[in-house]
């Protein structure tokens, strides 16, 4: 699926109420005018809808000085989270099919909140084309597995700017393509590995492994990708309330 990287606008914006999401009619119709007006800024928003989102503008991927990559994700609420984390740290986020859900999920809608506007996401129909992707990207880069197995622990590996973080499946982890293309020369840095117990875990759940791992890389640089504030169209920086009204 081909959509570029895009910043997004949520086609439904929730009000919490009690115990639930609710909807009013008039908030409803409000958004959809503010929604239309966002696609028509941004040009063209055919095609370009990718996960629970709308048409935003183009962004600069070079501006991007870490990259999270989710080879085959199967629980929306992580993917959710995930980029949630990645709206809160400047980093952009790519998916590997195939997916294990649908991008217009509810449920990666609620996990990812209102935070959506502010990820950069870009899904790859397979791990081919992810990698015929990333060879064409300029400047220096390399693709890091995060896996069971790992040569090197997080917290003792040397990160740098143009690392791109890869990450496998809840089930099945790094498809033994990934792996090779991660230590390969010329593509990859090799793989590292989160410690844990594992006499009675199977393994940390997604969405905390690339927190972990994340915030380490950025850490050692300093949270230098923290200075890159995505900016929204005009016409979309009313959707999206300041404040974390779900906390």
């Amino acid at each position: 699926m081909e959509a570029g990287l895009r910043l997004r606008a949520l086609g439904h914006h929730h009000y919490y109420c009690g115990g639930g999401f609710k909807r009013g009619w008039l908030a409803a119709a409000r958004d959809e005018r503010r929604q239309r007006r966002v696609v028509a800024a941004s040009g063209n928003g055919n095609g370009a809808a990718i996960g629970p989102v709308g048409s935003g503008a183009e962004v600069v991927c070079a501006r991007r000085m870490l990259h999270v990559v989710l080879v085959s994700p199967l629980i929306p609420g992580n993917t959710g989270s995930i980029a949630r984390t990645c709206a809160a740290s400047a980093v952009g986020l790519h998916l590997v099919g195939p997916l294990g859900f649908k991008v217009d999920d509810t449920k990666l809608k609620r996990a990812g909140l209102d935070y959506w506007p502010y990820v950069v996401v870009k899904i790859h129909d397979s791990w081919d084309d992810f990698r015929d992707y990333f060879i064409k990207q300029e400047g220096e880069k390399r693709l890091l597995a995060f896996t069971k197995r790992g040569s090197s622990i997080h917290s003792d590996f040397s990160y740098k700017p143009g690392d791109w973080l890869v990450f496998g499946s809840e089930t099945k982890g790094l498809p033994q393509q990934a792996l090779e293309d991660c230590c390969r020369e010329g593509l990859g840095g090799g793989t590292v590995r989160i410690p844990m117990v594992e006499t009675y875990v199977r393994c940390l759940n997604l969405s905390v492994s690339v927190g972990i791992a994340l915030y380490e890389a950025a850490r050692q640089l300093n949270y230098e990708q923290l200075q890159y504030q995505p900016e929204l169209p005009e016409e979309a920086q009313g959707l999206f309330p300041a404040d974390d009204i779900y906390a």
